[in-house]
This record gives structure tokens, C-alpha cells and sequence, in this order.
């Protein structure tokens, strides 16, 4: 008899599974919060002056790993809703931004307890300034 009442019982719960599975995952997913507006000239400003506060951090800053954290996210953010868009993708501005982007992601990826060596930090600070530049003034 027990047996019987457990297979009657778990079988509905296992075949709910999947779908409470996915409905949770699609429901987080929805409610993370963007620091991105939206709108690419002002969302680009804001990521390269965020990144660039970020490399500007000393190596021995006990922030440092939280900031560059949440570079990694701000940077997958940013390029997740900016690359497949054609009208951004093309422009000078974007291609500026995804060079120092990608940079940056690569060495947090590979060497993600080293801080950033002196030529990376001067070459992406010098892209995020000349991004911020040319997305201001419309290129």
C-alpha cells in the first residue's frame, strides 16, 4: 500500500521538476539588475570610467578583487548587449571598446590573482579614453 501511494506521489513531483527547474532559472534571470541604461553612448561612458577606476587600483588594494569581479560582469554585460546590435557593431566607438574589453576579460580570465601589468594597463586605459571620446562625439 505504501509503495503504491509513494509512486502515485512522486511520479507528479518528478514530472513537475523540469518544469519548476525552468521556471525558476527564466524567473532569476529576468529580475538580475543592468547597470546598463540602454542607450550606447551613455552605457559606453559609464563602463570605460568604471574599468578605468578599476585598473587604477593599486595591486595591493584589498578591493581590487571585488572591483574585478564586477569588471568581468559589467564587461559581459556590456558586449553581450551591445555586439549583436549592426548599428553600434560598426562603429569606431565599438570596435575601440571591444579591443580594450577584450583585454581586460583575457587577463582577469588567465590570470585572474595577477595584477595588470604596466604596458596593458597604459594600452587599455588609452583605448577606454579614446572609445569614450569617440562615442561622445558620434563616431
Amino acid at each position: 500500500m505504501i509503495a503504491i501511494l509513494r509512486r502515485l506521489l512522486v511520479r507528479p513531483v518528478l514530472a513537475l521538476l523540469p518544469l519548476c527547474l525552468c521556471l525558476g532559472l527564466s524567473l532569476s534571470a529576468c529580475s538580475s539588475t543592468s547597470l546598463l541604461s540602454g542607450n550606447y553612448v551613455d552605457d559606453t561612458v559609464k563602463v570605460a570610467q568604471a574599468l578605468e577606476g578599476t585598473i587604477a587600483l593599486a595591486a595591493d588594494d584589498p578591493a581590487r578583487s571585488d572591483a574585478e569581479s564586477e569588471a568581468r560582469a559589467l564587461i559581459n554585460d556590456y558586449m553581450s548587449r551591445y555586439r549583436p546590435q549592426d548599428g553600434v557593431n560598426g562603429l569606431a566607438s565599438f570596435t575601440t571598446m571591444q579591443t580594450a574589453l577584450n583585454s581586460l576579460a583575457g587577463h582577469y580570465a588567465n590570470y585572474p590573482n595577477r595584477p595588470l601589468p604596466e604596458a596593458l594597463r597604459n594600452r587599455v586605459d588609452k583605448e577606454l579614453h579614446q572609445a569614450e571620446a569617440g562615442v561622445v562625439r558620434g563616431a
